[in-house]
């Protein structure tokens, strides 16, 4: 298995000391196109600014709660203890991204583009990802609790440590995805969907009864 990744400090990254406060504040109705900014605390409800682009920024304690951030652009952007609650976050493309210790609950992130995000003791919630792309994503020590990957596309995916409740990828495409080290592998449906990835032989004993449902087999010891 690779090696899990460690969440960086704010000090670690590459563009840390030219990073500068937010001028204002972020409005409704307007095209923030952001570079190596920083915002640091503040709470956002119902923001509607649909293609705010974030480039070599950091956030830390930022909330934001309801709202449309659709289309949204997040790259290379590094988040710490942020919080999105009912965002509509649909469509949203997300680059060289690390969120750590971070609430995301009642998300609408269908059909957006994760590519080489790692999520650190991150908390998902009722997390709409049907028709998602992720490639090289990790999700270290995260609860993923009624996530709904349903008809996404993930490749290059890993769970080390996490904790899956209730998961469901009905008619997803997986490739490569690696779920040995998840710390609970709970599948709520879509386990005939699990073609291209790798479970261990533990989680194949908890998936059984599952997998026999799917593939129409009755069990019985009489």
């Amino acid at each position: 298995m690779p090696e899990t990744p460690s969440p960086r400090a704010l000090s670690d990254l590459p563009y840390s000391r030219h990073l500068t406060p937010l001028a204002g504040e972020l409005t409704d109705g307007e095209r923030h196109d952001l570079d190596c900014v920083r915002l640091d605390g503040g709470s956002y409800a119902g923001l509607d600014a649909p293609g705010l682009r974030l480039t070599e920024s950091a956030l830390t304690s930022v909330s934001f709660s309801g709202g449309r951030l659709r289309r949204a652009r997040f790259n290379d952007v590094w988040m710490h203890t942020v919080r999105f609650v009912g965002t509509d976050l649909a469509e949203t493309s997300w680059l060289d991204t690390e969120f750590t210790a971070g609430v995301l609950a009642g998300l609408e992130l269908h059909g957006a583009a994760l590519h080489r995000v790692v999520f650190h003791q991150c908390k998902f919630d009722s997390v709409n990802l049907r028709a998602t792309t992720l490639r090289d994503v990790v999700f270290v020590d995260c609860l993923l609790r009624d996530a709904d990957f349903a008809g996404a596309r993930l490749s290059g995916v890993s769970f080390p440590g996490s904790t899956l409740e209730g998961a469901r990828f009905a008619g997803a495409g997986l490739k490569d995805v690696d779920l040995r080290s998840a710390a609970r592998l709970d599948i709520g449906d879509g386990v005939e969907s699990l073609r291209g990835a790798t479970i261990s032989t533990l989680q194949l004993f908890d998936l059984a009864p599952r997998f026999a449902h799917a593939l129409g087999v009755v069990v019985r010891d009489d």
